[in-house]
């Protein structure tokens, strides 16, 4: 090989090197609320985020070799900053509803909980029209719960809005709402706090299951990103079934949070 064709193989290289290089640097950023949702998500002091899924993007990321970043976004924001492109995945209890699925795709389900009620120990709830009719109930907007609530209770009930979970606890220990409707766990959660505690809120049960609920949680995606829907799948029907999982699940919430199918 002469230098001039040594010079041009030594050049092609050298660009077959970037173009790898630079794949190998794209970086996938993953979408949080910025406001927290124990045990799901948590900010640290040093503004690490840690909680379920924190720990389960660091092991799909791992699982897909990936470089992976976590992008805070205010929650009522976080499906339009997807469709603007400033984030590539939801991965942020988004549960996978007809109605979410008309703007953006869903991975595979990667948990599910049901919608739990929190009140007072000395407060009645029956979900039923008559049970609620006239109480004030807090709910986190966006919701599934916020989407049941104003679906069949709006009209009824007094239903206050927040935009975060942490607002509408704080608000249930003031004794500003008689009750009120979130995710299962996250009510646990809350439940185990002295606030909760020594404000006696205690669980009401689980609201019986209902199609606005949704079929479970999944990561939000553009609906053009199919090929990051496909290895996120793969990724996570691996992770499922792995001892992986089950020791995050047990270690988060003492039971198994797996959707029940895949």
């Amino acid at each position: 090989m002469n230098n001039k064709g040594l010079c041009g193989w030594l050049a092609g290289a050298t660009l077959l090197m970037a173009g790898v290089a630079s794949a190998q640097a794209e970086t996938l950023h993953f979408a949080l609320a910025a406001e927290p949702y124990p045990p799901f998500s948590v900010k640290q002091p040093d503004g690490k985020w840690t909680g379920f899924e924190p720990d389960l993007i660091h092991k799909l990321c791992a699982q897909m070799q990936a470089q992976c970043e976590i992008d805070e976004v205010a929650w009522d924001g976080i499906i339009p900053a997807l469709l603007a492109k400033k984030v590539d995945v939801i991965f942020n209890s988004l549960s996978i509803t007809d109605e979410r699925e008309k703007q953006i795709a869903f991975s595979i389900p990667y948990y599910d909980t049901p919608v739990a009620v929190a009140a007072p120990a000395a407060t009645d709830v029956v979900i039923s029209p008559e049970g609620l009719k006239g109480k004030t109930i807090g709910v986190q907007i966006s919701t599934v719960s916020s989407e049941y609530l104003k679906k069949y209770y709006e009209k009824i009930a007094n239903v206050r809005y927040y935009d975060t979970q942490d607002s509408v606890n704080a608000d249930l220990v003031a004794g500003r709402i008689d009750l009120m409707l979130a995710d299962g766990i996250a009510v646990g959660a809350f439940l185990k706090s002295p606030d909760a505690q020594a404000a006696g809120i205690v669980s009401k049960g689980e609201v019986p299951y209902d199609p606005v609920f949704g079929r479970g949680v999944g990561a939000g995606l553009r609906k053009d990103d199919a090929a990051l829907k496909a290895k996120l799948d793969s990724a996570i029907g691996q992770l499922l079934a792995s001892d992986d999982y089950k020791a995050l699940s047990n270690q988060y919430f003492g039971i198994s949070v797996a959707p029940k199918q895949q």
